[in-house]
């Protein structure tokens, strides 16, 4: 019996060795399964071969975490490549979609560099639709003045240019009532720049600042007999070469008397051009530029009666007639002046409230319209 327990348990110590060697084996075997167990591993009820089972379950644990993170990964990269994706087409797209926003939405104000000023652009009027806006205006204009004209009586580009200069500080109407006694005595500049000057002040006292204005008219014709003999230029850096006579001037003789268009700004024209926020401008010349630029050059003339017509007899400094103006709609400032239409009615002047014009021999169409003349100088 002594002799038999060695040989038992070299029996044992092989067949735990045979076991050993099988497992690491199987855990290497190619696919990533483990090797069908071998008879020798039925001998593991030793105490040795105890851990050596529990390493298989170990090895199976690590594959399957290995496949699970392996196919989250998968999933998680499948998941998030379309996203990458589609976020990266968003960027692509979303400037573009921005700045044709910026460019058309009419509401947007651009900043002088071309873009959006702020994070929120202002939802102010865009140059497109301020152009139109003022073109409507000007059409809408022509439809209730169809007669619209200058208002100072003339006959040629003399007595037109001299009435202009007379009517600094007064009304159209004082002028038409006091220059047809000048012209009369004084009809040719030759006449006018040889006269006496306490004669011509003694006309001319009812336009006011008559000395000033004796002095203007005086040397106007004077640079007119001197420098271009006798006529009336038909340029404009002529005409404001001329003593008392500007750029306002000027348009209004090149627009009436040689037909050539021009903006005249004045005294009306700047009120309403504000008031329907044509522009911000306070100056004349940078007036005429801004609103020369919305419209059409040939309209320029036309429009500047229409728009002194309007602001005479509807649209006034103090108290706008708001409930009879004909472009209430489109005028940022309605609310301005009275709103009820009966009772700006009442506010209404010359023809539209059935009053005399301006002129004392005013256009025919002026008078087909219903116009009324004016009165000579002390017909009451």
């Amino acid at each position: 019996m002594g002799e038999q327990v060695p040989a038992e348990a070299k029996k044992a110590a092989k067949a735990a060795e045979a076991g050993a060697t099988a497992r690491p084996a199987a855990a290497e075997e190619p696919g990533g399964k483990p090797a069908r167990k071998s008879a020798p591993k039925k001998a593991a009820p030793a105490g040795r071969t105890a851990p050596a089972k529990k390493a298989a379950p170990s090895t199976k644990a690590t594959v399957s975490r290995k496949a699970t993170v392996s196919k989250q990964a998968t999933a998680s990269t499948k998941a998030t490549t379309p996203k990458r994706a589609t976020a990266s087409k968003e960027a692509t797209v979303a400037p573009v979609s921005a700045e044709a926003a910026v460019t058309e939405a009419p509401g947007v104000k651009e900043a002088p560099g071309g873009k959006a000023g702020g994070k929120k652009p202002p939802k102010t009027e865009s140059r497109t639709a301020l152009v139109r806006r003022a073109r409507r205006i000007n059409r809408e204009l022509a439809e209730a003045y169809p007669y619209a004209h200058p208002e100072l009586d003339f006959e040629n580009p003399f007595q037109l240019i001299v009435a202009t200069v007379l009517s600094a500080q007064t009304t159209d109407l004082r002028v038409n009532q006091t220059t047809p006694a000048l012209f009369a005595k004084y009809p040719t500049p030759e006449d006018l720049a040889a006269a006496n000057p306490e004669e011509v002040e003694e006309i001319l006292r009812p336009c006011g600042f008559f000395r000033a204005k004796t002095k203007s008219v005086m040397g106007l014709s004077k640079a007119l007999v001197e420098d271009f003999g006798g006529e009336v230029p038909g340029r404009l850096e002529d005409l404001v070469k001329l003593p008392g006579v500007g750029r306002k001037t000027a348009f209004v003789v090149l627009g009436n008397a040689f037909g050539r268009p021009g903006i005249t700004v004045d005294t009306h024209f700047q009120r309403l051009v504000r008031r329907w926020k044509w522009t911000e401008e306070t100056e004349p010349d940078k007036i005429e530029a801004a609103v020369g630029a919305l419209f059409p050059k040939t309209e320029w003339t036309m429009l500047s009666h229409h728009v002194i017509f309007h602001g005479r007899r509807i649209c006034h400094a103090r108290k706008p007639a708001c409930g009879a103006c004909p472009i209430a709609p489109l005028c940022p400032a309605y609310g301005e002046g009275e709103t009820d239409p009966e009772k700006a009615k009442k506010l209404l002047k010359y023809e539209k409230g059935g009053f005399p014009g301006q002129r004392l021999k005013p256009p025919q169409a002026y008078l087909d319209a219903g116009g009324i003349p004016a009165p000579p100088l002390g017909a009451g």
